[in-house]
């Protein structure tokens, strides 16, 4: 496979699984406030994506293997907030308190949905939302590093392979 190729499947696939998150949500899944941390790291893969096939040279590809990683590293922590592994963010895993919320705020029968970041909303095959994106993105992380090492093997050995 080529350097572009390589690419376009990473970013490509940060493209699917944020499309996906999005279909998840028109169905009637609310994401938490992790499960928005994770999707900006896709956002960034996705633009790197655009600037590194128009960029020679591995920093780009290296780059997007950050964003992979980074959220892939947010979702192993919020399958850990999930799971009771360790303790998540009090401002959305329930430890919170109630002050700065009025009666009304209280007794409001409209108003937004809280979704807590340590209860697990959807899972397929024992693992939720969170596990997938995990292993998802480990697995793009290894696409972009694959990326740049193409990016390396054409500068060193004056191949085409960057095409």
């Amino acid at each position: 496979m080529t350097r572009t190729m390589m690419i376009t499947l990473a970013a490509g696939g940060s493209a699917a699984l944020l499309a996906g998150a999005f279909l998840f949500q028109l169905l009637g899944y609310p994401p938490c406030a992790m499960c928005l941390w994770q999707r900006w790291p896709h956002v960034a893969a996705i633009i790197i994506g655009i600037l590194a096939v128009k960029t020679p040279g591995p920093v780009m590809p290296a780059l997007g293997a950050v964003a992979a990683a980074t959220t892939a590293g947010l979702g192993v922590y919020h399958t850990g907030v999930e799971r009771d592994w360790w303790e998540g963010p009090t401002s959305c895993s329930g430890g919170g308190g109630l002050e700065g919320l009025s009666g009304a705020d209280l007794l409001a029968v409209e108003g937004p949905q809280i979704v807590m970041c340590d209860q697990v909303s959807w899972e397929f095959l024992t693992l939720s939302m969170a596990s997938w994106n995990a292993l998802a993105s480990l697995a793009l992380m290894i696409l972009w590093i694959i990326a740049g090492r193409l990016s390396v093997g054409s500068t060193t050995a004056g191949s085409s392979r960057t095409a």
